[in-house]
């Protein structure tokens, strides 16, 4: 199977992505087309979309998988980002290397299991490795069984887990894949990247 996989410029590719993780019912707070503008304006990114049939009516398209990644430094100034990165500290080295944070992404429930979002992972490692990314970083929870599945088969090594008091589901994993030439070796699907 041939997986066309559309890249898309900042704004649309926002809008897009609020419009797709309605569909989402695992988030429990959905990302505004806003936020995710002012959290990758001034910095390198990448958002891709894979665009499906619908099962009950063919002939209409609809978007069914996302991934969205972007540059982390050492040194940030957005919150979130200043919290991540030191919460990395002695997992990740940021120093004099280009770190690409796979932000946020997933299928739709529905589409699942036809190997969607395993596409757009080795997607967006060709990308990283194209643009001289050195890693990519992913933050996930414990019960996302599947996205840890897949990042498994990937090869991401986690880095860091940090339990949670309560609820270990909720536990933070971090993951790390460092990219070189052999990374592209290992990928197995068929993609076609557009520009949307």
């Amino acid at each position: 199977m041939e997986h066309l996989i559309k890249h898309y410029a900042l704004e649309a590719g926002a809008l897009e992505i609020q419009y797709i993780e309605e569909f989402f019912g695992e988030f429990g707070r959905k990302k505004a087309a806003t936020e995710i503008v002012e959290r990758l304006a001034d910095r390198e990114h990448l958002i891709h979309i894979i665009e499906a049939p619908l099962p009950d009516d063919p002939g209409q398209i609809s978007p069914v998988a996302f991934k969205v990644g972007h540059e982390i430094r050492d040194g940030e100034t957005i919150p979130k980002l200043a919290d991540l990165v030191r919460r990395l500290d002695g997992a990740v080295n940021f120093n004099d290397r280009k770190v690409l944070y796979a932000w946020i992404g997933g299928t739709r429930r529905d589409w699942r299991g036809q190997g969607f979002f395993r596409a757009l992972s080795e997607e967006q490692e060709a990308w990283a490795l194209a643009n001289g990314f050195h890693e990519i970083v992913v933050k996930t929870k414990n019960r996302f069984y599947e996205m840890r599945g897949t990042l498994d088969n990937l090869e991401f090594q986690v880095v860091k887990y940090e339990r949670h008091p309560r609820d270990n589901g909720e536990s933070k994993v971090y993951l790390s894949k460092k990219l070189d030439a052999s990374v592209l070796k290992s990928h197995r699907l068929s993609r076609t990247v557009v520009q949307a």
